[in-house]
């Protein structure tokens, strides 16, 4: 599928020749009918001689539309660019074909409408005249096809070229990151609120869960038509209408996007290419009432030029835009600015950062995804990809940074680890990143949650302390001749147990679990502590700290004043039973 966008002056045919391929009036308004004038967009469909299926967007030629022109033609594929051979080349031609470059569409037919009316000498001035306009755009070497629609002459030859358009079209890519700009959003009786618009991005079925934006409202897909016929599943590079459940009108409208949630970052602040038109005026400044158009929508912006004051008319610049509301933009959208003082377009480009990092005075913006890598230092693969639709390779868990980090981070740590003495670095006291990035080190050990060197002695392995508490294990004597970090470390290895105040070698919690199985393998229904310290020899004062630690960890369970069997309990071994 192919979206193919009319472009062209007021009044040369536009809707007439839209009409007489398709045989749908795109002209739906009662208005538009009765004064003959295209107001809003208009849409229609036809299969071409070849098979293939193209939807065109019809777009009003009044300077006064321009708006509702530029909320048509953001998602189009190609230009079905319209010049009417009795007027020839007009103010809305020129400004209509700017727009489309700065749209950065670079695929086109023209339409040399209304050939009846005039004869061979004036249509070859009107041919002459739109060469000499077209030259250095991307409809210089467009073919142009003469027609007349009401009797129609030519149509063949145009759908002829259509077909040749679209084979040399590419169709929209699949990023699995749908996006639907509104241009239309209405009520249907029986089905509730429709809203149409072309699918970019990635495909949607219905029963998906949609967000608006701005807004963040829900809306589910209950049912999904693409040229008058009901699928459940519809890829991008299409025209779809959504019959949507769960929000409500006010929440829908043209310029309002539906997205996945937390697939796109929502930015009310973009850093831009902007190219001034040659035509302008005068130079683009911080001064001046603008409007944005992205998508489908208008929004006044605030704009300041980075690096000059000002860019002049025919230059590309750099500038930062600031929205009133957050909308789901990404590096490269294409944008079109005009002056809404003067009514007239301003210029346009491409989104080169839709999160900027540096303060204005310094951006330097440019269209590479390793700059934003590079401001940022250290960012997470999926938010790179929001920004940038691009996928990243992380270089350690979900993390992208540029390689001189990266060994910055590695040396440190490198450093860190020697300088922590014979116990290695604790690693509790490390980031994210940083835990990350020293389980990549080559020559380091970790265990028991510290980093040491490899070619280190272990210092504790066969501590003292771990002997002199298993001498007296259900009595152990206060730990002595070592540090609080030693006995965090041997409890982190496993080898030391710490129960309210009291520090258990290992070996003595284990033999404690068993004599505890033991003694309910003759008691079922429960023991008490008191029998506990019995069966182990020792005091209130280290039972207590023991029971409770064995509570703690599932050895045993606590009903009354009773311990019984829990889920960890080891198992006794069943005696023989003796033969008869």
């Amino acid at each position: 599928m192919h979206i193919v966008g009319t472009a062209g002056h007021v009044d040369h045919g536009k809707s007439t020749l839209v009409r007489a391929l398709t045989g749908t009036d795109p002209d739906r308004l009662a208005e538009e009918k009765e004064r003959g004038l295209t107001i809003d967009l208009g849409f229609a469909f036809c299969t071409l001689p070849s098979g293939r299926q193209v939807s065109f967007v019809d777009v009003p030629g009044h300077i006064r539309f321009v708006k509702n022109m530029l909320a048509g033609v953001g998602a189009v594929d190609a230009s079905l660019f319209v010049v009417a051979a009795p007027e020839g080349w007009k103010p809305q031609s020129a400004e209509h074909l700017a727009i489309l470059e700065l749209l950065g569409i670079s695929h086109g037919v023209v339409v040399l409408s209304q050939i009846g009316l005039v004869d061979d000498e004036l249509a070859e001035l009107a041919r002459l005249d739109i060469a000499d306009h077209v030259e250095g755009t991307f409809l210089a070497d467009a073919p142009v096809v003469a027609t007349d629609a009401l009797d129609g002459t030519g149509l063949d030859e145009l759908r002829a070229a259509l077909d040749d358009l679209c084979a040399a079209t590419p169709t929209a890519a699949d990023r699995d990151r749908p996006r639907l700009w509104i241009d239309r959003s209405f009520a249907a009786t029986g089905a509730g609120r429709i809203v149409t618009g072309t699918l970019a991005g990635g495909a949607i079925a219905a029963g998906d869960e949609l967000r608006t934006a701005p807004g963040g409202r829900a809306a589910r897909v209950r049912a999904i038509q693409t040229q008058g016929t009901t699928v459940e599943r519809i890829g991008p590079g299409h025209r779809v209408a959504l019959n949507l459940t769960g929000v409500d009108a006010g929440d829908l409208g043209r310029g309002i996007a539906l997205v996945r949630s937390d697939q796109w970052h929502h930015t009310r602040s973009v850093d831009v290419e902007l190219t001034v038109l040659s035509s302008l005026g005068s130079d683009v400044t911080r001064r001046g009432a603008y409007a944005l158009y992205l998508g489908s929508g208008e929004w006044p912006v605030r704009l300041r030029v980075l690096g000059p004051e000002r860019i002049a008319p025919g230059q590309t610049g750099y500038a930062r835009l600031h929205l009133p509301v957050a909308l789901p933009l990404v590096m490269g959208d294409r944008f079109v600015l005009r002056d809404f003082g003067r009514g007239q377009t301003v210029g346009g480009g491409t989104v080169l950062d839709p999160d900027p990092q540096l303060r204005a005075s310094v951006a330097k913006p440019d269209a590479r995804p390793e700059r934003l890598v590079a401001e940022r230092g250290w960012a997470k693969a999926a938010q790179l990809e929001r920004l940038t639709g691009q996928r990243f390779e992380p270089v350690m868990g979900d993390w992208v940074a540029p390689p001189e980090l990266v060994d910055a981070l590695l040396n440190d740590l490198r450093e860190q680890v020697a300088g922590a003495g014979p116990l290695g670095l604790d690693l509790a006291g490390l980031d994210e990143r940083q835990r990350l990035a020293i389980e990549s080190l080559d020559g380091i050990v970790i265990d028991a949650g510290r980093a040491r060197q490899a070619d280190a002695a272990d210092v504790l392995a066969d501590h003292p302390v771990i002997a002199a508490l298993a001498a007296t294990p259900f009595a152990p004597p206060e730990p002595s001749g070592v540090t609080q970090q030693e006995l965090l470390a041997l409890a982190r290895r496993g080898d030391l147990i710490h129960a309210d105040g009291i520090w258990f070698a290992a070996a003595a919690i284990d033999s404690a679990a068993n004599q505890v199985a033991a003694l309910l393998a003759r008691q079922p229904d429960g023991v008490t502590v008191a029998e506990i310290r019995e069966a182990l020899g020792t005091t209130r004062k280290y039972a207590l700290p023991l029971v409770g630690y064995l509570d703690r960890t599932g050895v045993t369970r606590r009903r009354g004043d009773l311990r019984i069997g829990g889920p960890r309990l080891p198992q006794q071994s069943q005696p023989p039973q003796q033969s008869e």
